[in-house]
């Protein structure tokens, strides 16, 4: 793999999110240190744009809540021109792969949302049909992910940026597409954020029992349509 240059990468795997909780909300959810960042409410959040992240500071272990772009740029990059900006990275191989594994091993973050996209295909249809995935009590929950900080050599100009990790779906999940994004409970924070070192026990298919799903329209597909009406369910 060529570490000259990224372009982003969008798969059908969770590249769409809903962030749409009050920022303040968000932090004390969370724990994290005040304050709390201005962030807009996203109704379809896609790559490339910035969503509010929480991170565990290394020294004083405090967790803070951050915006970062949707889009990894590893740390060794020498140049932005082309190349990958992974959304994803697979939990089967994250400990190996070149790409991510500096990043799990010492920047792990959360990404708060309120849900999540999946399309499925829809057996005598060209268009895939949208599901919206979410909490059964529509409360926020964390994603799973890795960050990272590249410095532009020319300016000094810092860029953070993270991808979400996902692993095989569970039962509810699996009925629209085979993975999921991994679902950190919040029993489990800690750990993920850093106290432990190595906490590859928590990739795994979340409990399907606390989850829901409903079709939408696919007026979801275009994401510049970024407003609540999307969330609404649609009559398949």
């Amino acid at each position: 793999m060529s570490q000259q240059g990224l372009r982003y990468e969008c798969p059908a795997m969770c590249g769409r999110v809903i962030q749409t909780s009050n920022p303040e909300a968000i932090r004390k959810l969370f724990g994290a240190i005040a304050p709390a960042p201005n962030a807009p409410p996203r109704y379809n959040g896609a790559p490339s744009q910035d969503f509010m992240i929480v991170r565990r500071n290394p020294d004083s272990g405090e967790r803070t809540l951050e915006i970062l772009r949707w889009g990894l740029i590893p740390h060794w990059v020498k140049d932005l021109a082309g190349g990958r900006k992974p959304i994803n990275a697979r939990a089967e191989t994250i400990t190996s792969s070149p790409m991510f594994k500096s990043a799990y091993a010492k920047r792990r973050c959360l990404l708060p949302i309120d849900g999540f996209f999946e399309w499925k295909t829809i057996q005598g249809q060209k268009i895939k049909q949208p599901y919206a995935i979410a909490m059964k009590n529509r409360l926020p929950f964390a994603l799973a992910g890795i960050c990272e900080n590249w410095t532009r050599p020319n300016t000094g100009e810092e860029i953070r940026t993270f991808a979400v990790i996902t692993c095989e779906a569970n039962s509810l999940v699996g009925q629209i597409h085979n993975r999921m994004p991994v679902i950190i409970a919040s029993a489990d924070y800690d750990p993920w954020l850093g106290s432990e070192t190595d906490p590859r026990r928590l990739m795994r298919p979340f409990d399907s029992e606390q989850m829901i799903t409903w079709p939408i329209s696919t007026r979801v597909n275009n994401p510049k349509n970024d407003d609540a009406d999307l969330l609404k369910p649609w009559k398949i």
